[in-house]
């Protein structure tokens, strides 16, 4: 019995992986193609791959997820009246 060898592509995607990279592919527009090539180089070259990072979470990094609580807590107050009128409202029947 043979056994299959791997294909000369599976072999090296087998190694990336092993050295920490991922496959991704995406769907840009083809005048945006050439710039996520190079944006995918920058990230990958031990260079440019701290100043990249920096950019781009800089520019593209999600906003921290603040809870409700917190976001009331450090909203300003100041000028909007928070007493309740003691008027129960109108009389219903039921």
């Amino acid at each position: 019995m043979t056994r299959k060898t791997k294909s000369p592509v599976a072999s090296h995607r087998a190694r990336r992986e092993r050295q920490g990279f991922v496959r991704v592919e995406v769907n840009v527009r083809k005048e945006d193609a050439s710039l996520v090539r190079r944006v995918a180089s920058a990230l990958s070259d031990p260079v440019r791959r701290t100043e990249a990072r920096a950019l781009l979470r800089q520019r593209f990094a999600e906003p921290s997820h603040v809870s409700l609580k917190a976001l009331l807590a450090s909203a300003p107050l100041d000028g909007i009246d928070l007493d309740r009128s003691p008027d129960p409202g109108r009389d219903v029947d039921l």
